[in-house]
């Protein structure tokens, strides 16, 4: 078995306006997140994560002309929810997780992969920050409009 690295990206996909792109996990329906996921190798770059990851889950292509990919210069540590932890090496428990924005063009399609997750939504920051399973992932929706200044709150 490969064990996942305990160093992830977690991507808060906007637009413009701060709607937030939030996505159902497959494998627990009641939680809601932006794009996350885990390094696939040691030298991985997080922003090389990021964009695999986005468009892996998504389908949105985070280097497109039309999308701004941004390092939000932000890593949260945090404990591996219990109900995950065998994904990881044994006595891993621990989980740095790198942020990044990617604001993409209103009505950009989503295409979401089904092994992963189930359904889709657009909400405003706050109300994405509501529907957020991850405490990480909320504050994350909460801090989006420091990263979109001509916007702000």
């Amino acid at each position: 078995m490969r064990y996942k690295l305990p160093q992830s990206v977690l991507v808060v996909i906007h637009t413009a306006a701060l709607d937030v792109l939030l996505i159902r996990r497959a494998d627990a329906l009641g939680y809601w997140q932006s794009v996350t996921g885990s390094k696939d190798f040691e030298g991985e770059s997080f922003e090389a994560t990021a964009v695999r990851e986005v468009l892996e889950e998504t389908g949105i292509d985070a280097r497109a002309p039309d999308a701004r990919l941004s390092d939000w210069h932000i890593e949260n540590v945090y404990d591996i929810y219990p109900r995950w932890r065998s994904r990881y090496a044994p006595g891993v428990t621990r989980n740095t997780e790198h942020v990044f924005g990617l604001r993409v063009p209103d009505g950009v399609a989503v295409r979401l992969n089904p092994r992963e997750h189930v359904e889709a939504q657009w909400l405003s920051w706050r109300a994405a920050a509501d529907c957020c399973f991850s405490p990480s992932n909320a504050e994350a929706c909460l801090l989006l409009p420091r990263f979109v200044p001509e916007i702000g709150a």
